[in-house]
């Protein structure tokens, strides 16, 4: 471990996290040592986000904090539209861009409602992939001819419903992903004697790429195939309704890495739009769907990042389709896309705090090993004291074989629970001696790196993997994670994350390598002293995350704000208090009265029994009321 430097500074740390990559100059270090947020660039207004949290604590509100900035959304919004007006500039482009944001990205009311608002002068619309998902959009959806693009699974009800909203002036379009879903549509139709607006979800051959690339391809979920698209357009032909058939929809995934994929893919789906069109649909726009990724780790080059740029993505669409359009003399079709992870990924941030932390390095060695001691002992004693630069690769392999003695003779029966303890002090011991000399000594790489994972420490995080970033733990999505403050100091630790709940699983070991582009096994981190806050922040947090978090070991919801930026400050436009553990109870079907009258039971049968005194229960009694109306992670003392 590194004792740190001198000229260590806040850009030194802005390298080693990688956040003026994977930042998007929306996260950036300061010269404060803390990390500083600024919504619309260098130049625009900006708050600190250590400074941001002091104040949020003040204010009574709790770590874990969710803390959502608003002005980032605004960004992505104007970025992508400026990306798809430039491309339809640069291509004499014909159509118009209507992007939708599919709410099953993150259905917070407040964020789809801030969503809607900024996207009102782009003409942001909504899509919808279930029936509660529907009711939503028709509430909050009000920008005028804005599409609702509803997919999903789809009973009587649901058609039902999208279809009445037509007559309410909403610019609703029911995809068919199901080819049974086509008779429903047409049958309620004649029903409401209305004229739907139907779209027809091409299962393409072309396959996505990266972690979500099962959504795509001719195995996937959803889509009609090319026969039964075909038997489609007949069957509408047949009803006299070939003209309702308005869009053409496909999918290849959510974060695709490569723009090879989105290319091949686009010439496919672009095919069947020319191909629809020919035989008669009344089409007017190409929905691409989803799979803009996001830059989650800065490389360009992994499933947590992408090789593209939004201008480069906006670019091969337009010009793709306006150059097999032209080929086939069909007008241009207005471009739909569903960039959710886009457009919210960015904005919200987690910030925890460390509780404590599990240190394995050890600088002074236990009692020295007699020739009373057992061998194994008396070797490890004399690996302590020989080794040196000369002789660590020996050394090394030594006390790797020393460690898998010391297992097997406790497992024997030889070595007590008294001597096995002092084997693994010693080893240790031995271990941060070596770690020490290999830094001195060339060729040692190998060493360093195996006893780094021995010897790395564990920060104890306030906070659950599985509610906060389930996608860390299901799929090993890499997201940010640094110190908000404290930067102007080398990170002279190396750790690994634990979170609170009693899962093996609650653990983040996969982080940012701004030098390899590999993730690596720990990150750097300040020294931990006990009585001073240390936070924490894991960036990018804003797309799936909250709405897939489940409640392990009952760790709920965290406290969440909306924070809005002008040049005189922030203001808080939202709070969103976390769940108390009563809330958390009332999912799994546990009542509140009856939970306190059972352990009031309790107490009185102690009473009586003299195994508890009457303060002892009063005391009992307010901490398991209190307990229960308090929030599911740890608080501090006031």
């Amino acid at each position: 471990m590194s004792t740190g430097t001198n000229n260590w500074n806040p850009e030194k740390s802005a390298t080693l996290y990688g956040i003026n990559s994977w930042g998007n100059g929306y996260f950036r270090t300061n010269q404060s040592g803390n990390v500083m947020v600024t919504p619309m660039g260098a130049s625009g207004p900006s708050v600190d986000l250590y400074d941001l949290t002091q104040d949020l604590l003040d204010r009574g509100i709790r770590v874990p904090i969710m803390i959502r900035f608003p002005d980032i959304i605004k960004a992505r919004v104007q970025q992508l539209n400026s990306c798809f007006q430039k491309a339809f500039a640069d291509h004499s482009y014909k159509g118009q861009y209507c992007g939708v944001y599919p709410i099953k990205v993150n259905q917070q009311r407040h964020l789809v409602q801030e969503l809607v608002k900024h996207g009102k002068g782009h003409g942001l619309g909504l899509e919808c992939g279930s029936k509660p998902e529907l009711l939503v959009v028709l509430a909050l959806m009000n920008t005028e001819n804005a599409l609702i693009i509803c997919n999903g699974f789809k009973d009587a009800e649901y058609i039902e419903t999208a279809l009445l909203s037509q007559k309410l002036g909403r610019n609703t379009i029911i995809v068919v992903d199901r080819k049974e879903e086509l008779k429903m549509i047409v049958d309620v139709a004649k029903k409401f004697n209305s004229r739907p607006k139907i779209g027809f979800r091409a299962k393409l051959n072309t396959q996505g790429a990266g972690k979500w690339v099962d959504s795509s391809g001719a195995r996937s979920k959803f889509g009609l195939t090319s026969m039964e698209i075909v038997e489609g357009v007949e069957f509408l032909k047949k009803e006299g309704m070939l003209d309702c058939l308005e869009l053409l929809h496909y999918h290849i995934g959510s974060q695709v890495p490569s723009i090879q994929s989105i290319k091949s893919s686009l010439k496919e789906g672009a095919r069947f739009y020319t191909e629809l069109h020919a035989m008669g649909a009344g089409l007017k726009y190409i929905d691409v769907g989803g799979g803009l990724g996001v830059d989650y780790d800065g490389t360009g080059s992994s499933d947590s990042s992408v090789n593209y740029s939004e201008q480069e993505y906006a670019n091969d669409i337009v010009s793709v389709l306006q150059a097999l359009c032209d080929e086939k003399g069909v007008p241009h079709p207005n471009i739909v896309t569903e960039s959710g992870r886009f457009l919210v990924a960015h904005h919200s941030v987690l910030i925890f705090n460390v509780l404590g932390v599990n240190d394995l390095h050890r600088h002074e060695p236990p009692r020295p090993a007699t020739k009373k001691d057992p061998t194994i002992m008396q070797d490890m004693q004399y690996i302590y004291e020989k080794v040196n630069k000369d002789n660590i690769n020996e050394c090394f392999n030594d006390l790797t074989q020393a460690k898998q003695e010391t297992l097997q003779l406790f497992t024997y029966g030889v070595l007590t629970l008294e001597q096995r303890a002092w084997c693994e002090t010693m080893y240790f011991t031995i271990a941060t001696k070596m770690v020490i000399l290999a830094r001195a000594t060339p060729d040692t790489e190998d060493i360093q790196a195996e006893l780094g994972k021995e010897l790395c420490d564990t920060y104890f995080a306030n906070f659950s993997v599985f509610q906060s970033i389930p996608d860390s733990w299901a799929v090993g999505q890499l997201f940010p994670i640094m110190p908000i403050h404290r930067l102007a100091e080398e990170p002279t630790r190396s750790a690994t994350l634990a979170d609170l709940t009693c899962d093996s699983d609650g653990v983040i070991e996969k982080f940012i390598d701004t030098e390899s582009g590999e993730p690596k096994e720990t990150v750097r981190v300040h020294q931990y002293t006990e009585g001073q806050p240390y936070y924490m922040g894991i960036f990018l947090t804003g797309a799936y995350q909250e709405i897939l978090g489940d409640l392990h070991n009952l760790f709920g919801d965290t406290d969440a704000v909306h924070i809005s930026l002008s040049e005189v400050g922030y203001t808080i436009d939202h709070y969103v208090p976390g769940d108390t553990v009563t809330e958390v109870l009332t999912y799994v079907q546990y009542g509140r009265s009856e939970m306190v009258d059972n352990v009031r039971q309790a107490t009185e049968e102690s009473i009586q029994r003299g195994t508890i005194t009457k303060q002892e229960a009063k005391l009992l009694i307010k901490h398991y009321e209190e307990g229960l109306s308090g929030y599911t992670y740890l608080e501090e003392a006031e």
